[in-house]
């Protein structure tokens, strides 16, 4: 039984496209997003009813 692709034809394709830069990020990483959300809702303090103790 054949299998799906020859090994001669393997890594062609990827080879083959050409590469592109990738796009300059908008929002921050994760990570300094959460700190950032952290800091303004626990340190500074935010809502009132919302304080967490």
């Amino acid at each position: 039984m054949p299998s799906h692709g020859s090994l001669t034809k393997a890594g062609k394709v990827r080879a083959a496209t050409p590469k592109i830069p990738p796009k300059p990020r908008t929002n921050p990483f994760p990570r300094k997003r959460s700190r950032k959300n952290y800091f303004r809702r626990v340190i500074k303090g935010g809502l009132p009813w919302k304080r967490r103790r």
